[in-house]
């Protein structure tokens, strides 16, 4: 098998991944290829998923979590810095015999450190009875792509609160239980991450191709259609969320907002405030049709909202609506 490996590896976007395995399943003419890859805090969701319905969107907000979807299908996975995420491609179009061969191969180079490591029926390897790997598998005319995770160590306050309802509470009693049903590669060799890495990669490649600067920018040109928001957001259906609280000194808010793929349609502004301006031509109009993100909500509200609501500044107002302590 032959290891894809890039000149440089930075501290690149999900996106470039998935598009990098496009890019060699459509263009490299390799029987058998794999690579390896870490990503900062992120989410990964099945083709077919709704986000709304799926991924914990205000959780990920606060924690500055990614939220991107793969073309394959399945459910929600967290990865990051802790973990690896695992890129095989081959000729074979046999969803069967190609999830086999790798899951199996997986197990086999855990089973080679003395790790008690099986392969399950469908797309897990376990140990102990605790998931340690979990893949997703999409093909392509002429080929097949599977992808996964393997656990080392992860976040998993984040972990469980990516992908899990926004009460607190219910994230502090998930992360024990969903701990109960993984395993940390931590936990069963004395290798760090990056031996570990060493290790899956001489066991199962024997050659190795190093993309040059025009695969690189060909797998760029890939990504593209992974950022944009119809393929993030599909068909998601619009929905609300509402803030409730009190911005000292200022009075009582509850913010509704009206969202569809991340995009405000509209929203209301209600409390025990001193209104002395136009709200709505001043706040409400510009921020219709903004991406609800921080620099966006920022620069498309007036520098000094004290003109409009009496005490009230920008930054603590941007605070509310992100759910961040006041």
């Amino acid at each position: 098998m032959t290891y894809i490996s890039l000149p440089e590896d930075p501290n690149r976007c999900l996106t470039f991944y998935l598009a990098m395995e496009e890019y060699v399943a459509r263009k490299m003419n390799i029987d058998d290829a794999f690579f390896m890859w870490q990503v900062q805090p992120t989410v990964i969701f099945g083709r077919n998923q709704l986000i709304d319905s799926e991924v914990n969107i205000d959780f990920c907000r606060r924690h500055g979590i990614q939220t991107y979807r793969r073309k394959s299908g399945g459910g929600c996975v967290y990865a990051d810095k802790g973990n690896l995420m695992l890129s095989y491609i081959t000729q074979s179009e046999n969803v069967t015999l190609t999830f086999n061969r790798y899951i199996n191969l997986v197990a086999l180079t855990l089973c080679r450190l003395g790790i008690d490591a099986k392969a399950t029926g469908r797309n897990d390897v376990l140990i102990d009875e605790r998931k340690v790997s979990g893949n997703a598998f999409y093909h392509i005319p002429g080929r097949s792509i599977v992808h996964g995770t393997l656990l080392y160590d992860t976040n998993m306050h984040y972990m469980v609160g990516s992908i899990t309802p926004s009460d607190d509470k219910l994230i502090s009693k998930g992360v024990n239980s969903v701990r109960q049903h993984i395993a940390l590669l931590k936990d069963y060799t004395h290798l760090t991450l990056d031996e570990l890495k060493a290790h899956i990669r001489s066991t199962i490649c024997d050659s190795e191709t190093c993309l040059d600067a025009s695969a690189i920018a060909a797998i760029e040109e890939i990504e593209q259609e992974y950022l944009t928001d119809q393929f993030i957001y599909g068909h998601n259906p619009a929905y609300s969320i509402i803030r409730k609280g009190r911005i000292e000194g200022v009075g009582d808010f509850e913010v509704r907002i009206e969202l569809k793929n991340n995009i405000i349609r509209d929203m209301s502004i209600m409390g025990d405030f001193f209104l002395v301006g136009d709200l709505g031509a001043s706040v409400i109009h510009p921020l219709r049709h903004v991406p609800f993100t921080r620099e966006a909500i920022s620069q498309a509200l007036p520098d000094d909202l004290s003109d409009v609501i009496y005490h009230l500044r920008k930054q603590p107002f941007i605070d509310f609506i992100f759910n961040q302590s006041l």
